[in-house]
């Protein structure tokens, strides 16, 4: 494995996030890291303030396109083509270091194992956060976490990347959604490393609407058709996978609200449940006949 780098090319997408970005970029500044930071920022056309502060923190390169322009694919590929280095970081302009040793702790990780082609951070909620999301972040980051058992989990929020895997599996260009987790499969199937890196912690979390938790689901599932090639189910069997699935995620979240005492939010994790479930159902159904009704 060679060395880290001494300086860390970071790469930040960013639209109109000016409430949060001076947070993370004063956490990614005053990180304890000594060979220092190069900060690559490409904007999506922001509206509002994010371009100014951005441009008050004297980024190392600054690159702007249009909203219509944004693929996530082509975005990072061309991340990683703006970027030096062997290994490259990835934040999200959302995505607050959690402490000083966030990328230290996440290039350790990496360096950890050999043939290593991705490592990613622990997420923490913010304190606004809804119950309903809340639980998705424990289920995902926390110290007992469900996805440890799941066939495959990974975050792009906060990750670094080695260029040679980089190189060998580019980032696919044609997916709206789960660019991410199609991208460390494929790392995966080919012999790279996917790596969680618990001790570098990072503060992100959204609290959807409904419509956007639906939207949200709709667009993964419809991506993550693209990799999975068996059988769409029946549509008679639409209404009681939906029924049932719901079921089983509310139950768990009642369960994670009792013990957290957090019960009065419950109702509103149903709904969310549901509008998720829909989504993913709906999404996964039209992704594969758009992927494979063809084959």
């Amino acid at each position: 494995m060679p060395p880290m780098n001494p300086s860390i090319s970071i790469v930040m997408r960013s639209m109109n996030d000016g409430p949060l970005i001076a947070a993370t970029l004063k956490g990614v500044y005053e990180q304890d890291y000594p060979g220092g930071v190069r900060l690559i920022h490409i904007d999506s056309g922001s509206k509002d303030n994010t371009v100014d502060v951005i441009r008050s923190t004297n980024p190392h390169k600054l690159i702007q396109i249009q909203p219509s322009e944004y693929v996530p694919g082509v975005v990072l590929n061309r991340g990683m083509r703006e970027s030096e280095g062997e290994w490259v970081v990835f934040l999200n302009s959302d995505g607050e270091p959690a402490n000083r040793q966030w990328l230290a702790e996440l290039l350790a990780a990496a360096q950890a194992q050999p043939r290593v082609g991705t490592a990613f951070s622990r997420q923490i909620p913010r304190p606004d956060c809804q119950a309903v999301y809340a639980h998705d972040y424990d289920r995902c980051f926390g110290p007992n976490r469900d996805s440890a058992q799941w066939d495959h989990f990974f975050s792009m929020v906060s990750c670094v990347v080695n260029r040679r895997a980089w190189e060998e599996q580019p980032f696919r260009e044609d997916l709206q959604y789960a660019e991410d987790d199609e991208w460390s499969r494929r790392l995966k199937a080919n012999g790279w490393g996917v790596v969680f890196a618990e001790k570098s912690i990072a503060i992100h979390s959204h609290n959807y609407t409904l419509k956007q938790a639906y939207k949200r689901a709709y667009g993964d599932c419809y991506a993550s058709a693209a990799t999975k090639p068996e059988a769409v189910p029946s549509i008679r069997d639409f209404g009681p996978r939906l029924v049932m699935s719901t079921l089983r995620d509310a139950a768990r979240d009642w369960t994670w609200c009792c013990r957290e005492g957090r019960v009065g939010e419950w109702p509103r994790a149903l709904a969310v449940r549901a509008a998720q479930r829909f989504g993913k159902t709906v999404g996964f159904r039209r992704g594969w006949r758009h992927y494979h009704s063809h084959e």
